[in-house]
């Protein structure tokens, strides 16, 4: 099976990840139910994906349960990567990376997913109020304690900064300039997807430049790039589209030319190819140092995810996606 590596040394992942946030939290609540999930998580692994990504946020903490019902049974089998530094009230979400908290959350989520190491540890963001090498290096400790393989950093860029000339990821091209003084980053992950490519001007090169993994998260844009969303069939309150400037009923209209141009291709490649499949192949071709990981609450949706590590894109595809106009939301209006 093709590989993608997080890091240096060892940490191999499969083509393409899961992220198990939408499971617990941020989508259409009505839908989560974990047995559902569960059977998801389990058809995602036996279909040859090995990365769950996971954040001790998503419930609050009802996911790393979650995966952690799954990690009993298939421990082996999994590259587990969790989140630390955001946690979630009931109106509000605030960063906290005191170094205190790092260690004490760290060992919450060890219990929670019932494993004695997480394989890649991720600061979800930086605390405004602490310096990140403070943060950064209580989570080095918890590597040398052996609690954790690897570390990882969460991109941040206002959504307000995607405008023609702007550098959306320059903080964290800071940040990350910051902590790798301190101990080596393994991963990176930020949105990269056809309809928000921003990460390939400059922080898909900073990683590769250093050998730094690339965890492309939202790679199918929160769903619209599967062509199974219909403009205007509105959103739970509490599913995160629900206020995306990009899932409006009209700029969902206005963006259906990117999905048509996926579905296009995807034709070409026979029956059974849709355009979720075509969404990922395209980022598994822009660079061996990435690692798509969409997001499923279904078995179906995870296995057609991870067949399309299988799927290679010809050259007139490619161009045809270069080719399709840029998503518009209402910050563009």
């Amino acid at each position: 099976m093709d590989r993608r590596r997080i890091g240096a040394g060892a940490l191999e992942v499969g083509a393409i990840g899961l992220g198990c946030m939408p499971m617990s939290w941020g989508y259409t609540s009505s839908q989560q139910r974990g047995d559902r999930s569960l059977r998801t998580v389990h058809a995602a692994l036996d279909a040859g994906v090995t990365l769950l990504d996971t954040a001790d946020m998503y419930g609050p903490f009802t996911n790393e349960l979650l995966l952690g019902r799954v990690l009993k049974e298939r421990r082996a089998d999994v590259f587990v990567s969790t989140k630390v530094g955001l946690l979630a009230g009931d109106q509000h979400i605030v960063a906290n990376g005191r170094p205190g908290y790092v260690r004490r959350a760290c060992d919450a989520s060890l219990r929670r997913l019932g494993t004695d190491v997480i394989d890649l540890y991720q600061l979800h963001r930086a605390d405004p109020e602490i310096p990140v090498e403070e943060t950064w290096g209580a989570m080095a400790d918890l590597v040398a304690a052996g609690k954790v393989r690897a570390l990882g950093l969460c991109a941040s860029g206002a959504r307000a900064s995607r405008r023609p000339g702007a550098r959306l990821y320059d903080e964290t091209i800071r940040q990350l300039a910051r902590v790798q003084q301190v101990f080596p980053v393994s991963a990176v992950q930020a949105e990269l997807s056809v309809w928000s490519p921003e990460a390939l001007g400059d922080l898909l090169p900073w990683c590769e430049a250093r050998g730094v993994g690339f965890l492309a998260a939202m790679p199918l844009g929160n769903g619209f790039l599967t062509g199974t969303l219909t403009p205007g069939q509105g959103f739970e309150r509490d599913d995160l589209r629900a206020r995306h400037p990009r899932f409006t009923a009209e700029m969902m209209a206005a963006n259906q030319p990117l999905v048509a141009g996926l579905r296009r291709i995807a034709e070409r490649h026979g029956p059974g190819t849709t355009p979720a499949q075509v969404a990922l192949a395209w980022l598994l071709g822009r660079s061996r140092h990435i690692v798509p990981v969409p997001g499923a609450k279904r078995e179906r949706w995870a296995v057609e995810n991870a067949a399309a590590a299988q799927l290679s894109l010809t050259a007139q595809d490619v161009a045809e996606i270069a080719g399709l106009p840029s998503a518009g939301g209402s910050w563009d209006q």
